[in-house]
């Protein structure tokens, strides 16, 4: 191993902190930025909206889509022109969400900032563990129920499957930061696609050959009003945290180059992502929900809602499989960027944090290793696959976590911020609808939280409220 002159701490921290004159060289695209949203959003939970439209009806379920999907844009919009403060083009860059909100709402809020939105990114990274064991496992019981018949017990352990993904994801971790990371995330918006486009093809095809649309205005029935308000308030919030990617909306503007300025590149990637992803969360949703009606499985490829053709289900399984080895990456990133860069800081000296080592493996191009990168984020892996491990019903805590996020970080600093580097007026118009606006999101929150806490207590009770296939995205 060769070691390599020592690198300036200042390029292992340019995701840390605010700097123009870091030496990252940014090549980031309009493309490569829709490859990163959509690796981001498009996660295996889009086909659990088929559960979700049906606890909705055929009226609120599609209109609860549409509406999550522009109020995505919209946070996603604000938070692109606080990429560069005090000015949205001219300005210094805020290379995170958290330098963002230093800089512009005041250290005050930084530590609660930054709890939530780094607990959210890990909590993100355990659900992908539990949800990659979820499809390994669908792949083997595919298999089995084609052999010896759907009503054949076929049951398989996760923890196998778990070890194996965070092999893969100790390796992946090493690369370097988001700026290496454009094929990965292209590969995975791909796989997203097609086990997306899958999922809505069965769908579409067993509504041809059931000759009828299933389901009905009011959604699934229940046996207590009470019971349904529930279902429907898991629902909002299932719908609620597949779209929202405001935690990574400026690490992903900060790959890109300019001109033309990041903030209207960032804006034009924003709507692309989000009406491709409204197209295949209204399909699957709908489809989904016309093939089943009231028998709507909590996911359709994992939760069988289609047994044949089995190697179609292999396959879109094995392509969920493979997105999450990126989504993993996208969500693990700005994690791993924020514990390096404030050791970077701290110990600008030390050979441990800041020395790169050129390693030449046979038949492998050479590897440049840092030995901090190397132990903490291997570390991170171990911890978030033993987490899963130990809770593999994990998903319905995330929910919980989730939607304690939600609120704050989608809506909440996005808005704050923007009314900020506006110098916008208290009682403004514009200042009103966007507070009125954040008030809206936060009784949104609230309502998801209180489904997330039912499905918790079932859950612990061994009593599903609706699935345990609810998947987060």
């Amino acid at each position: 191993m060769e070691q390599m002159p020592k690198t300036s701490s200042l390029k292992i921290a340019s995701t840390y902190g605010c700097d123009d004159h870091d030496t990252h060289k940014r090549t980031g695209t309009l493309w490569t930025a829709v490859a990163h949203i959509i690796t981001a959003v498009i996660g295996s939970g889009v086909l659990s909206l088929a559960w979700s439209t049906a606890q909705l009806g055929w009226i609120a379920g599609p209109i609860a889509l549409l509406c999550f999907a522009f109020v995505t844009y919209l946070s996603a919009s604000l938070l692109s022109d606080c990429y560069r403060s005090p000015h949205p083009v001219t300005g210094l860059r805020n290379s995170s969400y958290i330098d963002a909100v230093r800089n512009i709402l005041g250290r005050k809020h930084v530590w609660f900032c930054g709890f939530l939105q780094y607990l959210s990114m890990y909590g993100a990274a355990v659900a992908y563990v539990i949800t990659t064991s979820i499809s390994i496992r669908a792949i083997q019981k595919s298999n089995c129920y084609h052999r010896e018949g759907h009503q054949a017990s076929c049951s398989y352990g996760d923890n196998i499957y778990m070890l194996l993904f965070g092999c893969v994801q100790i390796i992946v971790s090493q690369v370097p930061d988001f700026h290496n990371m454009e094929s990965l995330s292209i590969l995975a918006a791909i796989m997203s696609f097609a086990y997306s486009s899958i999922g809505l093809g069965l769908g579409f095809a067993t509504v041809i050959g059931n000759r009828a649309i299933k389901g009905s205005i009011t959604g699934v029935p229940t046996t207590s009003s009470l019971k349904k308000l529930s279902l429907a308030f898991q629902a909002v919030g299932d719908i609620a945290f597949a779209y929202p990617y405001a935690i990574i909306v400026l690490e992903i503007q900060n790959t890109l180059k300019s001109p033309p300025p990041e903030n209207q590149t960032m804006k034009r990637a924003s709507m692309a992502a989000v009406l491709i992803t409204t197209f295949f969360y209204l399909s699957c949703g709908c489809f989904g929900y016309a093939a089943f009606g009231n028998d709507t499985p909590g996911n359709i490829l994992t939760g069988f809602g289609f047994y044949e053709p089995y190697w179609l289900i292999d396959f879109a399984n094995a392509c969920i499989v493979v997105h999450l080895v990126g989504g993993y990456q996208v969500y693990s990133q700005p994690v791993f960027a924020f514990v390096e860069g404030w050791a970077a800081k701290k110990f600008p000296n030390s050979s441990f944090v800041n020395e790169i080592y050129s390693a030449k493996m046979p038949l492998l191009p050479t590897l440049q290793l840092n030995i901090l990168r190397l132990c903490f984020r291997t570390a991170y892996v171990a911890s978030t696959i033993g987490i899963g491990m130990i809770f593999p019903y994990f998903n319905q805590i995330l929910g919980l976590l989730g939607a304690s996020t939600f609120w704050p970080l989608a809506i909440y600093f996005p808005v704050e911020m923007y009314i900020v580097q506006k110098k916008m007026k208290v009682w403004t118009t514009k200042g009103i609808l966007l507070r009125t606006f954040s008030i809206a999101c936060l009784l949104v929150s609230l309502v998801a939280l209180a489904g997330s806490v039912e499905g918790l207590v079932s859950a612990k009770l061994n009593k599903p409220s609706g699935t345990d296939s609810h998947l987060y995205a």
